[in-house]
């Protein structure tokens, strides 16, 4: 079997974004602004979210579920999905990062359909299953410490409904994944995640290599 890749230089990416992203404007200005942020990495690929957008469309998401928040890009795209009296439970560590979100969520209208919780996130996720909300959730995005990653798919699944779809940014890890020069935490976390996912027959499984690679498991 061959396979052929198309190779994205800059000048296709930026065709495929003319031809394709329909980018909200308070969105755009939020992504413009944290280019020169010193976390600015740790913002979703435009293309992914509104892929998640898409998902979230298809699939009829009206509760869903983010780990990792930073700025409220992704968070933003996705809420835009629901619709009015859908619910998206954003976890965040960072009350200063939570505030900027706040603002962007406002200026999208959206902020309604938010329930913001401050803290760990696996304290949140921990709660609400807990409080009875395990197999209610349609959609989970995690885009998080990759060291937690495995303990955050874990509670995604059970939160998760059976047909709900759990997402993870930054599974190819910059390419970090294939060097065998890379034995740091994180990249250690993330090879490791990629292979149990793999083996998991508990869900089926897609990478979508845009951005850093989104890793997408629905829950059979």
């Amino acid at each position: 079997m061959t396979r052929t890749y198309t190779a994205i230089t800059n000048e296709l990416a930026d065709y495929i974004g003319s031809v394709t992203l329909r980018e909200p404007e308070p969105l755009k200005r939020l992504r413009e602004s944290t280019k020169d942020h010193p976390q600015a990495s740790m913002c979703s690929a435009p293309e992914q979210v509104q892929f998640l957008h898409l998902m979230a469309v298809m699939i009829g998401a009206r509760k869903t579920l983010e780990v990792g928040v930073f700025l409220g890009y992704s968070s933003g795209w996705v809420a835009l999905a629901l619709p009015p009296d859908g619910k998206l439970v954003a976890c965040e560590r960072s009350a200063e990062y939570s505030a900027i979100a706040r603002r962007t969520w406002q200026e999208l209208g959206v902020e309604h359909k938010i329930d913001f919780r401050l803290g760990p996130a696996l304290e949140t996720l921990d709660s609400l299953i807990a409080a009875g909300q395990a197999g209610t959730f349609d959609l989970v995005f995690i885009d998080a410490d990759k060291t937690n990653y495995a303990n955050y798919y874990e509670r995604a699944l059970v939160l998760l409904r059976k047909g709900g779809l759990v997402a993870l940014d930054n599974v190819l890890w910059g390419g970090a994944v294939i060097d065998p020069s890379m034995e740091d935490a994180d990249t250690r976390a993330i090879r490791a995640f990629n292979q149990k996912v793999h083996t998991d027959a508990r869900v089926a499984l897609s990478m979508a290599t845009m951005g850093d690679g989104l890793t997408l498991a629905c829950k059979l």
